[in-house]
């Protein structure tokens, strides 16, 4: 397969220009000439942002998938890296499955109020007990992808 400009690999990816000038920027994916004033891209490149846009989806940060990927184009995963982000998710999917079968609970509740409704109230004390100890600083502004 011949290469691809950077319209082209943005129309096929799904991702915006300035994103995959982002990715390029930092080294997750590389351009092989330019046409003109357009970038042009190897095959592998939507093969890399697959794996950038799976990285992303399993809540890896850019630095932490450029860690992942070899200088060739191929994965270098890190098994105890992938086993503890699912034991990470696992714990996700457990409290967000408690949280939506509380919530689910609260608005088929007979009580009068939500306040007068036992698990409402134990939901909010949960909360509550977080909040309190999960109390986290601003995150600073994202870049692009």
């Amino acid at each position: 397969m011949k290469s691809i400009d950077i319209g082209t690999l943005s129309a096929r990816s799904g991702l915006p220009p300035s994103a995959l000038r982002y990715y390029e920027e930092i080294g997750l994916i590389a351009s092989e000439s330019r046409h003109g004033l357009r970038r042009q891209f190897g095959p592998e490149a939507l093969m890399r942002l697959s794996l950038i846009a799976l990285g992303k989806t399993a809540g890896f940060t850019l630095p932490e998938i450029a860690g992942m990927l070899g200088r060739d184009g191929t994965p270098d995963l890190s098994r105890d890296d992938l086993r503890a982000r699912a034991a990470d998710l696992d714990r996700q999917i457990r409290n967000l499955t408690a949280l939506r079968d509380t919530l689910q609970h609260v608005a088929d509740c007979r009580a009068p109020s939500h306040m007068e409704c036992p698990q409402f109230r134990r939901l909010l004390k949960i909360a509550a007990r977080r909040g309190m100890t999960t109390a986290r600083k601003p995150k600073a502004p994202r870049k692009p992808g």
